[in-house]
């Protein structure tokens, strides 16, 4: 039997498989032997830098909080709830003293205490509700844990919306007035949340988490709302409040509940991040707020919890810890599986084509696939021989000759047409699998309602990260990368080079998605992005549709960036380049400046997710105004508005 009939549609023969293996065993010797160093950038402010910039509630941000204050529409009754047990009371009265400095008046701290055992506790907090008839107490006979007492708290609350303070925490003191403002703009809002910082026993702040806005993907992995988040009061009461039995993670499996059903979209309305540090959480021994290792029912409850949130909504996922503090879902992909079309455009490039090729075609498990090679104008013998030999050994590789002049748009467009698969996968020819369940981890998530395009986590050949999401503003002005040259084996910030999320666009080096959608968007805009910002483009108009760009961490691919085709370093490069630029800022307009994956407090001039020096937001007027979220305006008027990368470009052409 020959080898084309070996591999018509089966299993790559075993001498393919071994020698795609060797090769990246030799690759991951070398870059254990030769570290590539990198130029480092200049390092960001420190927290306490930036603290004493931009987040001071004093002088002019003080004023300029009183005057919104001072202008509110309306006041409701904001609720606290604080469950209390054995608290150290120096971090006890701290807390409930932060919550009296409240700029903003109208609210209630609704306080229960879970039958400590400190006889100084009752008194303590009675003697604190004297002081202020904004505090009420209730205490509870036997103890019931966190979930069981934050109920009995609950109980007593009166306003439209409660939120949890822990009993050694402390919130900010423009943190009610800013809820209060923004339920005020988005009446309709059923969560909101705040970014947050930790404090030690010194008092010294520390790791700011500043936040993406509403990223349900990303509430899989972790619990990042957590603290400061308010709830409308009712939603929580018709769920039954918190559930015993999640204790370690029972705000998460609220949080999971409570946003069941609400829009998924960040500017949706029905969940509202506010994007300014609103809580300080204690940092001591025995809280999670160092890490929940110690605590390992809190692992089990978190998984439990997503578990739980998967089943309700008829999801085939399973849930498991991740080993971080984390929680990973390990999507079903759809049985049988449907045809799935790789598209791969090349032009010579024999090293590169075969390496990919070769490794697609020996380690991808997902049994039912096509590879369309876009052959480009190569005129390299050798790659020419090539391409003829592998559509004789392998009936899933087919080649389509297109001699047009550059256009990745329209090679992939019309590569499409000549494919019936009811996925397309976007693929360069600089890719090399690592992780042989790559396309079934994509396709699977691709699946999803709501989902539209889908893509990886891919590595530079010395094994940095070379792509972890898009950001939509960058260096370069137009598309970045999060965590650009991150280590292989980094968390990064947060943990969000580890976890599944949405973010605005993914690359089209490895991008997966439905071919429904992605007709339905009209493909790739062959005539005004040849070459750059047509997958950026392509899933902007994705998300303008209703759904939401992934990202999996899960997928793991080499990219060997641009050695096929070269920088934009000759002038009539640059000149198109320039072209790309305008038409993006003419197309997108201020929705490039308001990236809901990347919060404004975070750099556009480093590709590491550290702290902006010149941030997009402050505390001198709401950040929904200087910031646009909803609202947006028509195409027309976007056209005319300026955002960073426009006026770069004016800039240099002028």
């Amino acid at each position: 039997m020959t080898e084309h009939h070996e591999n018509q549609g089966g299993a790559a023969p075993l001498w393919r498989r071994m020698l795609v293996r060797l090769r990246q065993l030799n690759r991951e010797r070398l870059q254990r032997r030769h570290r590539v160093r990198v130029a480092r950038p200049p390092a960001p402010l420190s927290h306490a830098e930036w603290i004493d910039r931009f987040d001071r509630i004093e002088g002019e941000n003080l004023e300029a909080l009183e005057r919104r204050l001072q202008v509110l529409p309306a006041r409701p009754l904001l609720s606290l709830v604080m469950p209390v047990y054995n608290p150290d009371l120096r971090w006890l009265d701290e807390a409930i003293a932060s919550v009296r400095r409240q700029l903003y008046p109208n609210w209630e701290l609704c306080i229960a205490d879970d039958a400590s055992t400190d006889a100084r506790v009752l008194p303590r907090l009675h003697e604190h509700a004297r002081r202020d008839p904004r505090i009420r107490i209730v205490a509870r006979e036997t103890n019931g844990h966190i979930s069981a007492c934050s109920n009995t708290a609950l109980a007593l609350v009166r306003g439209s919306h409660v939120g949890w303070i822990d009993q050694d925490d402390l919130l900010r003191e423009h943190a009610l007035l800013l809820m209060a403002e923004a339920i005020g703009h988005w009446p309709q809002a059923q969560v909101l949340y705040s970014d947050e910082d930790k404090i030690d026993a010194a008092g010294v702040r520390r790791e700011p988490y500043f936040k993406p806005d509403w990223n349900p993907e990303l509430l899989l992995g972790q619990n990042y709302p957590s603290h400061f988040t308010m709830i409308a009061t009712a939603r929580v009461r018709r769920l039954g409040g918190l559930r015993a039995g999640f204790e370690g993670a029972q705000d998460h499996d609220l949080l999971l509940r409570c946003t069941e059903g609400l829009d998924p979209r960040p500017d949706g309305g029905d969940v509202v991040h506010i994007p300014h540090i609103l809580y300080h959480w204690r940092m001591h021994q025995g809280s999670t707020s160092t890490g929940d290792a110690h605590k390992s029912y809190a692992a089990r409850a978190r998984v439990r919890a997503v578990q739980e949130h998967l089943d309700r909504r008829g999801l085939a996922a399973q849930a498991i810890d991740d080993g971080r503090g984390g929680c990973r879902v390990i999507w079903s992909r759809p049985e049988p599986a449907p045809r799935v079309s790789i598209l791969v455009p090349t032009r010579n490039g024999l090293a590169l084509l075969r390496t990919c090729l070769d490794s697609v075609l020996a380690l991808t498990t997902y049994p039912n696939y096509e590879i369309l090679v876009i052959d480009n104008g190569s005129d390299d013998p050798a790659t020419l021989d090539y391409l003829a030999d592998i559509t004789r050994r392998d009936a899933r590789v087919r080649v389509m000759r297109d001699d047009r002049p550059f256009n990745y748009s329209a090679l992939n467009n019309a590569a499409a047409r000549r494919t019936d698969g009811e996925f397309l996968v976007l693929l360069n020819n600089d890719i090399e699998v690592i992780t042989p369940e790559w396309l079934d981890e994509m396709v699977a998530l691709a699946a999803q309602d709501g989902v539209g395009a889908v893509g990886a986590r891919l590595l530079y050949g010395d094994g940095r990260l070379q792509h972890g999401g898009v950001i939509l503003l960058g260096p370069r002005g137009i598309a970045g990368h999060a965590h650009k040259f991150l280590a292989r084996d980094c968390a990064g910030y947060m943990g969000r080079a580890m976890l599944l999320q949405s973010f605005s666009a993914v690359t089209a080096a490895c991008l997966v998605l439905r071919r429904t959608h992605f007709d339905a968007v009209g493909g790739l805009d062959e005539r005004h992005l040849a070459v750059a910002f047509n997958d950026v483009d392509l899933c902007l108009k994705l998300r303008e549709s209703g759904l939401r760009n992934v990202w999996t961490p899960h997928a793991e691919l080499y990219h060997h960036e641009s050695v096929s085709r070269g920088a934009d370093d000759t002038p009539a490069k640059a000149a198109r380049f320039r072209r790309e630029v305008e038409c993006m800022s003419r197309r997108w307009g201020v929705r490039l400046e308001r990236d809901p994956a990347y919060s404004p407090w975070l750099a556009l001039e480093r590709e590491d997710m550290s702290r902006a020096d010149r941030p997009r937001v402050s505390l001198l007027e709401p950040w929904f105004l200087t910031v646009p979220m909803l609202g947006l305006p028509a195409a027309e008027d976007r056209a005319r508005t300026p955002t960073p990368a426009r006026r770069s470009v004016e800039a240099e052409t002028a």
